[in-house]
């Protein structure tokens, strides 16, 4: 897509077509969270490009949560935290060597400031997801029953005026007027409420997030380019000065007087880097097309080292017949479908392989299973699969309502009909659901342990206890398959950066005047994924590590 060269001119003003203090690429909720910091710590002037005509990427269709441990909030609910807890955690999930202790250590030291920084200074208003287990409830210094996560309160879309209609919609089409929080704790708020907040268009989860962000950019009158897709970075000797970028079909020469940040996300919709890096089939992201990977090949370009490449935010997803708006294939996430009690996960021998109830980021490395007899993956292709009654009681991949089924479902009379139409083995399906439900009668899934923590039983029906909130016999016609992908949330590998977000060459020096964060970066948790917003909590956090050193860079 772009040429390996660097534009390697001295930083005189007349060679930009503009020229302004920190250059924020990216409008998720890292870009926008750096560009609010540079403002605030001292940039006169700062801004942001986007390359997609609408504002908030993929953290603008997410959940929208925050996974900040040693916040705050934790002693105004009685619960402790630790250093030692979550180094504990983390590096107890992490690839042995592979967490760098220092941008980890500036992920714990600056995101409860960065916390303090959004109560004070920002409209962005988070509250902790109590209750809410980390992903890993069963590892040793892990939060069994929550405290770091948070979570958004609605954020009134009305105050965004003319703005509002550009904000990245979620993958439904249509926006929630609850917080995580309600839906899980207070699912059926007074009608009078509803109706307010439905008059001042209150959005949650992660359109609150960028909602409230947004806000605060343009109460400070930061500009805002939509459509403009930075190309390369602009260098004098080894420092980065400034930023090509192409608008309206005119290439811009942009020169930065102190910082060029990067926010762009992964590079999970580029064929060749997913082929170059990627440790196994990714057939499924659920991000927006935009993550092309432009960010990390303009910082390829200038010397960065490179690191976490072979990982992602992995994620199940499905495909859904209709495309996507930008011509892409559009894929919905499967991630409460698998959790709920009557479905089970089966692979191409029909067979269950992994307990469905657990995070779904650790479900990724299971499907790239490598068989060296038959030389594939034998977990892929994969499925879910349901009966009636579930249908009945839950929405099944987002229909506007339940006891409908997605038109990609396949549905039969019996198991082994549905086996015969998905190209199983037949026989051997309807033996996984006998084994199955013959479990859930007993009272535990003695093959996979599903249903045994408390993660498990967080995400199932809380209309039950215990195992039985995500474990229930499927044994009602009609029964119905939907056909999984190895999806991902976004990829977590990219630019190494230091403690100041700046990115770093090989020899581990900083590239003056360039920064990095979001999914752009080389993930700070080594892509462990610690709890709800763990993708967002580290991404934002260097977003305000980056905003607030390039402002005070001279």
């Amino acid at each position: 897509m772009y040429g390996l060269r660097v534009t390697n001119e001295p930083s005189h003003p007349a060679a930009f077509d503009m020229e302004v203090d920190v250059v924020v690429l990216g409008t998720g909720g890292a870009g926008l969270t750096a560009a609010l910091a540079a403002h605030d710590f001292g940039a006169g002037e700062v801004l942001i490009l986007e390359k997609f005509g609408m504002i908030g990427g993929t953290s603008a269709m997410s959940g929208g949560m925050l996974w900040i441990p040693l916040n705050d909030q934790q002693a105004d609910h009685g619960v402790e935290d630790s250093y030692e807890e979550i180094v504990t955690y983390v590096d107890g999930l992490a690839d042995e060597g592979h967490l760098d202790p220092e941008t980890f250590g500036a992920f714990l030291e600056e995101g409860p400031e960065m916390l303090r920084w959004f109560e004070e200074k920002t409209p962005v208003r988070l509250r902790l997801f109590e209750g809410f287990p980390d992903y890993q409830s069963w590892a040793e210094g892990a939060k069994e029953h929550g405290s770091r996560s948070l979570d958004n309160d609605v954020f009134p879309f009305v105050e965004l005026g003319s703005w509002a209609k550009w904000v990245n919609p979620p993958k439904t089409g249509w926006p929630r007027r609850t917080s995580m929080i309600e839906d899980y704790y207070t699912p059926n708020l007074p009608e009078d409420v509803l109706a307010e907040r439905e008059e001042r268009d209150c959005r949650g989860q992660g359109q609150a997030l960028i909602g409230s962000l947004l806000k605060g950019v343009l109460d400070r009158g930061i500009p805002l380019h939509r459509e403009s897709r930075a190309q390369h970075l602009i260098t004098d000797g080894r420092t980065v000065v400034g930023v090509v970028t192409e608008e309206e079909g005119r290439r811009l020469r942009i020169g930065s007087r102190k910082g060029v940040i990067i926010a762009t996300g992964g590079f999970e919709w580029n064929e060749k880097l997913v082929h170059s890096f990627l440790r196994g089939p990714m057939t499924g992201p659920v991000s927006v097309p935009e993550c092309e990977g432009d960010g990390l090949l303009m910082a390829m370009e200038v010397g960065a080292s490179l690191g976490n490449m072979g990982k992602s935010w992995w994620l199940q997803s499905s495909q859904e017949m209709a495309a996507h708006g930008r011509g892409k294939a559009n894929y919905l996430i499967g991630n409460s479908e698998r959790t709920r009690p009557r479905s089970i996960l089966v692979n191409r021998a029909g067979k269950r392989f992994v307990n469905e109830a657990t995070n779904y980021n650790a479900i990724g490395p299971v499907l790239h299973n490598f068989d060296a007899n038959t030389h594939d993956y034998p977990n892929l292709p994969f499925w879910i699969i349901v009966d009636r009654p579930y249908v009945e009681k839950y929405r099944f991949f987002n229909p506007t309502s339940k006891g409908t089924v997605p038109d990609w479902a396949v549905e039969a009379d019996t198991i082994e009909e549905l086996g015969e139409k998905i190209g199983v083995d037949a026989a051997q399906l309807a033996k996984t659901v006998a084994t199955f439900n013959a479990d859930v009668v007993a009272g535990r899934d003695t093959e996979f342990g599903r249903g045994d923590n408390t993660y498990d039983q967080f995400w199932g029906d809380k209309d039950f206890e215990g195992v039985y909130r995500t474990l229930g016999t499927i044994d009602t016609a009609p029964f119905y398959a939907v056909k999984m992908e190895s999806g991902v949330l976004g990829t977590c590998g990219g630019p190494r950066a230091n403690a100041n977000a700046q990115v770093i060459d090989w020899d581990d020096r900083p590239i003056e005047g360039l920064y990095v964060c979001s999914n752009a970066m080389s993930s700070s948790t080594a892509g462990v994924y610690g709890g709800a917003g763990g993708t967002l909590g580290p991404g934002m956090t260097f977003g305000f590590i980056a905003g607030r050193h390039a402002a005070q860079r001279r």
